[in-house]
């Protein structure tokens, strides 16, 4: 299993792993909106086990666009580990329905992260977005609020 507490040099060589599916869990959270703020995500592969968890902070951002750069950390994971399929998992009701094209994106700062986000579910063979209760995304939500907890900015 892969951990990535600190945001990863793109330098550094990582090995390349295929999967067909992915399953996303993801989460961002912002201390005062905006002020700083963090990122937690959990990769699966098919078979349910834990591939990556990302806990990064990613400085002065509202709570929406630490949503959007959670779900654009994971995807460019998924990516990087050839995933054929994403099934992406959120408690944020505003980004899956923009994502899904229910509800327009209205907010300046959300177009470049939607558009990067849709840009990246262009590089798999399929892809779902789905709402969870915040309980069912435990682990991204503690991952995302570490960063905060840790003083990190």
């Amino acid at each position: 299993m892969r951990q990535l507490r600190a945001h990863p040099v793109p330098a550094l060589k990582q090995r390349q792993v295929m999967v067909k599916r992915v399953v996303i869990y993801a989460d961002g959270a912002s201390a005062g909106n905006p002020g700083p703020a963090a990122i937690g995500a959990v990769v699966k592969d098919e078979q349910g086990r834990v591939t990556t968890r990302i806990s990064w902070s990613i400085g002065r951002a509202t709570s929406n666009q630490a949503e959007y750069r959670a779900v654009i950390a994971a995807l460019e994971e998924a990516v990087r580990l050839g995933a054929g399929q994403v099934d992406i998992r959120l408690d944020s009701e505003l980004v899956v329905r923009q994502v899904n094209g229910r509800y327009r994106v209205k907010a300046e700062a959300l177009k470049p992260l939607h558009h990067r986000v849709r840009q990246l579910l262009g590089r798999f063979g399929g892809f779902t977005i789905t709402h969870i209760p915040r309980q069912q995304n435990g682990e991204a939500h503690r991952l995302a609020h570490a960063p905060l907890r840790r003083g990190e900015s």
